[in-house]
């Protein structure tokens, strides 16, 4: 998986799991993954090792996976938007199911 691949998925599944992640959790997710900050810089701005966020960005994954292996919410709104790709409800169907209808 590239760089590019990875950020999406993981996106993808904070998108859907975020909100069972903690409130720490949650926020180094978003600077690693959508402020792109390096481990490096989280570290020095939440005042702990390099080593320690990188754990805790592992975890995170981790975790996220584990939801998605459990719930496969994630799995199932790809394989509806591709059945619905040739249906003109298609983007009426996605808004609800991005919780935005």
């Amino acid at each position: 998986m590239t760089r590019d691949e990875e950020y999406i998925y993981y996106n993808n599944l904070f998108d859907i799991y975020g909100e069972l992640l903690t409130a720490r959790e949650q926020e180094i997710f978003n600077l690693f993954y959508e402020e792109d900050l390096s481990l490096g810089e989280i570290a020095t701005h939440s005042n702990v090792s390099k080593s320690s966020i990188g754990k805790t960005i592992k975890v995170i994954n981790q975790k996220l996976e584990k939801y998605e292996e459990k719930l496969k919410i994630l799995n199932k709104k790809e394989k509806i938007a591709k059945i619905l790709k040739n249906n003109n409800e298609y983007e009426q169907v996605m808004q609800i199911l991005n919780d935005e209808g």
